[in-house]
């Protein structure tokens, strides 16, 4: 079976016009193009198209949706990827829903509330087996030592820091500012002063962490909501502060 272009965007809920840049920038040709100019669409072009759209969810830029179609030869595994990740995003939104719920219940009511409720969703405890296994086991002990023995206003504090720092780097990645710059600098000095909350934080640990950020969907997602190409923007920022600095 094939489809034409108007009928995958219908269907998929975009326009020819984005299709058709998605074939332009090399990520979704069509299968053929009929004698009267008409792109058409098989079953094997629906399911990238479906893995391109997946990973825009997951707030991915176009060239680093490129790069990972392009080391992604395995379908089956790519999708398992994907589902794997929607799953967790389901269970932390979930979380985060029940979380809010109860917030706005004992808010209404006058009723204590516990940090524990309030955070639910939010807290880092879901990635302990990554973080030891990129880090070791002292490194998330240590981190969630740290987090346990913050009262509810420090834990805000923690994450309202980081946001304002995504903020800014969302800033100047829309204002086009270079990772070099003394302004992208100054975040950059910024982050690791805040990384070194928790850490000692090393050249090694900045530049892995800085590529983590457009290497992991999850991590892309939250800088690039703040603009395109913020992630990217931060792991060359933090690779130069890193260099010239640690």
């Amino acid at each position: 079976m094939e489809w034409s272009i108007q009928e995958i965007a219908k269907k998929a809920g975009t326009t020819s016009r984005t299709l058709r840049h998605y074939g332009e920038r090399g990520l979704l040709e069509p299968s053929r193009i009929g004698a009267n100019g008409y792109r058409y669409y098989d079953q094997a072009a629906l399911v990238r198209l479906q893995r391109i759209l997946l990973l825009r969810e997951l707030g991915l830029s176009l060239p680093a949706i490129a790069e990972v179609l392009a080391g992604q030869r395995d379908t089956s595994a790519a999708l398992r990827t994907h589902l794997a990740l929607l799953e967790q995003e389901r269970e932390r939104i979930g979380r985060q829903i029940v979380s809010v719920r109860t917030t706005l219940h004992k808010t209404e009511n006058g009723e204590e509330l516990m940090a524990d409720e309030v955070f639910d969703g939010f807290d880092h405890t879901r990635y302990e087996e990554e973080v030891t296994h990129r880090w070791g086991r002292e490194a998330y002990e240590q981190g969630d030592r740290w987090w346990r023995s913050l009262d509810e206003e420090q834990k805000r504090a923690f994450i309202e820091e980081q946001a304002g720092i995504a903020r800014d780097f969302g800033r100047a990645a829309r204002d086009g500012l270079a990772a070099d710059s003394d302004e992208v600098q100054a975040i950059a000095r910024r982050h690791v002063a805040w990384l070194s909350t928790t850490t000692t934080p090393t050249k090694e640990y900045v530049v892995g962490l800085g590529r983590m950020y457009v290497d992991d969907p999850r991590f892309t997602k939250n800088y690039d909501k703040h603009g395109e190409g913020t992630a990217i923007l931060v792991r060359d920022a933090l690779a130069v502060y890193a260099e010239r600095n640690m």
